[in-house]
């Protein structure tokens, strides 16, 4: 979640800094979409929490329907603590989502051309290192018979 929060404000900062440096071009923040089985496996974390929670509030009347004389002796451990079986499921169920959707990306795009990549550098732009890299795709532009605004994207994990 620490990440999450340093990286949206991150974005922000960059965001404002370079309309303030590259008057007249729009800087939009958009999410980079996490790989396919991260995404896939946060839509099965919820389904866990309730399941767990389920169980652990209906216990009694559950494990008679499937066949169970006796609950395991797991569930008794789980619901001497119910409270606790309940928040620590719903706390770390919300972090591993959280944690699932995060892509660790902030990937700038200048027209529709990649300008830097954190997921292929490893590392997050210096602010002087992105101006200089938007400067150069902006003079390429107009010399490419482009004059006036362009099109900046910054994408970022949620």
């Amino acid at each position: 979640m620490g990440d999450c929060i340093l990286f949206r404000g991150t974005a922000v900062t960059m965001k404002n800094m370079l309309e303030i440096a590259f008057p007249g071009t729009e800087v939009v923040l958009a999410n980079y979409p996490p790989p396919l089985p991260k995404r896939l496996l946060s839509k099965v974390v919820p389904v866990l929490q309730f399941g767990v929670i389920g169980v652990v509030i209906g216990g009694e009347q559950i494990f008679p329907m499937l066949g169970f004389v006796a609950p395991p002796p797991w569930y008794n451990s789980l619901r001497a603590n119910k409270f606790g079986t309940v928040a620590s499921t719903w706390l770390l169920g919300n972090a591993l989502q959280s944690f699932l959707h995060s892509s660790g990306a902030f990937e700038v795009y200048f027209n529709g051309e990649l300008v830097f990549s954190k997921l292929k550098e490893g590392r997050f732009p210096g602010e002087i290192e992105l101006k200089d890299l938007i400067s150069r795709r902006m003079t390429n532009s107009k010399l490419d018979a482009f004059h006036g605004e362009g099109d900046l994207y910054l994408t970022r994990q949620e």
